[in-house]
């Protein structure tokens, strides 16, 4: 069986070839319609009129039209030789070393180094990469950083959904705060426990978070039982004094055991307490993703009494100052609605 008399079934979305457009150019000298030569060939009857328009040479002063597998193969080529986008690195050579050294000096990911260069007007954007391109180069090799060095692209792993169920819930469920997923409102904070050894004889964290802001406090408490939250909770009220239930208007945590008295805090103050459904941490994600943050720094196992008040203040520093895109990279101090707090670390 010849070409032009093949049954193979034509693959969706290739383009056509050489001898396609001679099939085509065939076809039509023998009168047929565009939608019959569509058929034979497998593809759309647009594609064949488009193809008989690339194709058409106006011959005898334009008096008559004929479409010519050559002229449309011809004009095929010069569209495929500008059709696709050319590489930059080349040319962005010195933002792509600003972002290196942005990530390697300062700890900034990879779309903080973009924006943050762009909120500060270090470069134009004819100079710039976008992080989606900057990505591409690191799978590709071209850069410095390598996938190992993305801590949150190593660490991600695809999870079951498994359905738990027989956890009783500590208080007054998720369900029924109010929708501040806008978070056009400052004062809803999340709370979350950061340990070191899984011991009796070892300090943690105490971390909130402000949704609207991002503003994160993180309090040295003198370990992970209910009562040393309670303590940490009770430094931060005495900080904030008159002013808590203003601040803190909602405190949304998880039911570990270490919370179970953090209902409390409703009988002198106007604050809510909300616990999250049980092994779904993904409601209160923004915190957990500055948990992840406090781990570039304290790792699993590492006891948290070897960490002083000043080393555990600059984390809290430097999780302040990140440049972020929610906040449109700005400091996180010239979004702040309230007068300046400062970093709550107290023993």
């Amino acid at each position: 069986m010849d070409q032009l008399n093949s049954t193979t079934q034509r693959q969706k979305g290739k383009h056509l070839s050489f001898k396609e457009r001679v099939i085509i150019q065939t076809r039509l000298n023998d009168k047929h319609s565009p939608n019959k030569i569509a058929a034979e060939l497998g593809c759309s009857p647009n594609t064949i009129r488009n193809e008989i328009k690339r194709g058409t040479l106006y011959l005898y002063n334009g008096k008559v039209a004929r479409c010519k597998a050559e002229a449309g193969q011809k004009a095929y080529e010069k569209n495929r030789a500008n059709s696709c986008r050319r590489c930059e690195y080349i040319n962005k050579l010195e933002f792509i070393a600003h972002v290196e050294n942005s990530f390697f000096e300062l700890g900034l990911s990879i779309d903080a180094c973009v924006g943050e260069a762009m909120e500060k007007g270090y470069f134009s954007r004819e100079q710039m990469l976008c992080t989606k391109t900057i990505y591409n180069y690191i799978d590709k090799g071209l850069m410095r950083i390598r996938n190992h060095n993305l801590p949150e692209k190593v660490s991600r792993r695809p999870k079951l959904k498994r359905v738990r169920e027989n956890k009783k819930l500590l208080g007054r469920s998720i369900e029924e705060r109010a929708d501040i997923d806008d978070k056009l409102e400052f004062g809803h904070w999340e709370a979350d426990l950061v340990i070191g050894q899984k011991t009796n004889n070892d300090e943690a964290l105490l971390t909130l978070l402000e949704r609207q802001t991002r503003k994160y406090i993180l309090v040295k408490i003198a370990g992970k039982t209910a009562a040393a939250v309670m303590d940490g909770f009770e430094k931060v009220r005495k900080y904030f004094g008159p002013k808590f239930s203003d601040v803190f208007k909602s405190i949304t945590t998880d039911n570990g055991t270490e919370f179970t008295e953090l209902s409390n805090l409703e009988k002198d103050n106007k604050t809510l307490v909300y616990y999250a459904h049980p092994y779904s941490s993904l409601e209160k994600g923004s915190n957990e993703r500055h948990t992840r943050l406090v781990r570039r720094f304290i790792a699993k196992g590492e006891r948290i009494s070897d960490y002083g008040i000043d080393a555990i203040a600059r984390i809290e520093d430097w999780c302040n100052n990140l440049p972020r895109k929610i906040l449109g990279y700005k400091p996180l101090m010239s979004c702040l609605k309230l007068s300046r707090m400062k970093f709550i670390l107290l023993d």
